[in-house]
């Protein structure tokens, strides 16, 4: 029934957003129409950067509940190189099925990495 999935954020700074998802989270552009929106590919799902103007209902970084997972296979491993390229993890979560770190991008919408056991 469904094709593919999406889903879609708000930012403040286009730019800024697309430099942390391309340049350090390593995620491809697909591509930006002229500073309001911009696709970027991750492995299973589509993410939308939507530039703020204010029309919108929703705010940078207000996203609720949502927040947007990455499936790693070695945790520590991906932890330690996110780090590298500046990304400050909030918090790390131990569970018998999966161990869980979250983090942020820059406008404070909550992203984690999971590693399934």
């Amino acid at each position: 029934m469904f094709k593919s999935g999406n889903v879609t954020v708000m930012v403040a700074d286009l730019n800024k957003a697309v430099q942390f998802y391309v340049d350090t989270l390593g995620l491809k552009l697909q591509h930006e129409t002229e500073g309001h929106f911009a696709q970027i590919e991750a492995p299973g799902l589509t993410i939308g950067l939507l530039h703020f103007t204010g029309d919108q209902g929703s705010q940078p970084g207000k996203s609720g509940g949502m927040s947007i997972g990455f499936e790693v296979e070695q945790l520590e491993s991906a932890v330690e190189t996110l780090k590298s390229r500046g990304v400050e993890f909030h918090d790390a979560v131990e569970g018998k099925a999966a161990q869980v770190v979250h983090f942020s991008d820059p406008d404070g919408n909550t992203l984690y990495l999971i590693c399934n056991r």
